[in-house]
């Protein structure tokens, strides 16, 4: 029945969301995390950077629909 897929496909895709959306919470406590170990600035700022990096990308592939394109 085209119901049944469409309501499958539908279910994968909440799932993706759901995943991407915990990924760019972990990496939200990570930034916060690195920001008590007292790193040297220059460490820190590039640590930083490379989490930020990685959630822009998250949020452009996935919420913005990059990654289909």
């Amino acid at each position: 029945m085209p119901s049944d897929h469409a309501a499958a496909d539908i279910d994968r895709h909440v799932r993706i969301y759901i995943t991407v959306f915990v990924a760019l919470m972990a990496l939200t406590v990570i930034t916060v995390a690195i920001s008590y170990l007292h790193l040297p600035v220059p460490i820190a700022v590039a640590v930083a950077l490379l989490v930020a990096t990685i959630k822009g990308s998250l949020v452009a592939c996935y919420f913005m629909h990059l990654i289909s394109e």
